[in-house]
């Protein structure tokens, strides 16, 4: 059943997460709409990448509540797909690219079970859509940092999960994949009418790369429409003016 549009693709409420007695997260309420491009933004430290994994069930929250598409979240993880950074993969793993496209499929077909036709239709055309139908048998840690980018949102796109979290996506990648991959979250949201939800660092291209945005810094700092969101004054509070630098560095991002 397709949820009603005005129902988040993910509402956090309240959620809170801690290391030992460190709070990472503290009572953030936050919502991501459907069918639109969002970003999580905010400095190194703020807890971007702990609410992504938070809200996937990767990291256990002291507190709050975590809704997908208007469903629990432990109910709905077969209509997410999750894109982790780089650097949390073990690229030494004997698995060739296609295995970890194939991994996409595993919700559907289960994980004994050989796939059927149907599905390596998916994963082949995941990889013709990535670019990476050429390496399909190449061992994962032979690939460079795009190459290995392009990999993992191909086992996003193999899932057909309707809500894409991608931590960090064009981190670490050349300017020439950074291009094909916006390009290619950007006919999933149009054509397709996928939720995207990333962690995005680039406070320079935020404006021109998403629709709506989180600012963080452990608690939220404001969210809504990128256009109206990011404002000199959101950023300071989210960055702190030392972070951030001097007024004029604030309009200039502010202009875009």
């Amino acid at each position: 059943m397709t949820p009603a549009p005005d129902i988040p693709a993910l509402e956090l409420r309240h959620l809170t997460v801690s290391y030992g007695a460190r709070p990472v997260l503290w009572d953030v309420d936050a919502e991501f709409p459907q069918g639109a491009m969002s970003a999580i933004v905010g400095p190194n430290g703020s807890g971007k990448s702990t609410l992504l994994r938070a809200a996937m069930g990767l990291v256990p929250a002291d507190a709050g509540r975590v809704t997908i598409l208007g469903h629990p979240a432990r109910e709905a993880m077969r209509r997410v797909a999750y894109v982790p950074q780089r650097e949390a993969v073990d690229w030494d793993f004997p698995i060739t690219v296609r295995e970890v496209v194939e991994m996409g499929r595993y919700p559907s077909a289960g994980w004994i079970r050989r796939l059927a036709r149907g599905d390596r239709a998916i994963v082949d055309e995941a990889l013709e859509r990535v670019g990476m139908a050429p390496f399909a048998r190449r061992q994962i840690g032979q690939l460079s940092g795009g190459q290995r980018q392009r990999v993992f949102v191909a086992r996003a796109l193999a899932q057909r999960a309707e809500l894409l979290v991608l931590d960090e996506p064009f981190a670490g990648i050349d300017a020439r994949t950074e291009a094909a991959l916006l390009r290619l979250l950007r006919e999933l949201r149009d054509r397709e009418g996928r939720s995207i939800v990333m962690v995005h660092h680039d406070l320079q291209t935020v404006r021109q790369v998403v629709d709506w945005v989180l600012l963080l810094n452990v608690r939220a700092v404001a969210s809504g429409p990128a256009a109206t969101t990011m404002t000199p004054d959101n950023l300071r509070r989210a960055y702190g003016a030392a972070d951030l630098g001097d007024d004029q560095r604030a309009e200039a991002l502010w202009a875009g």
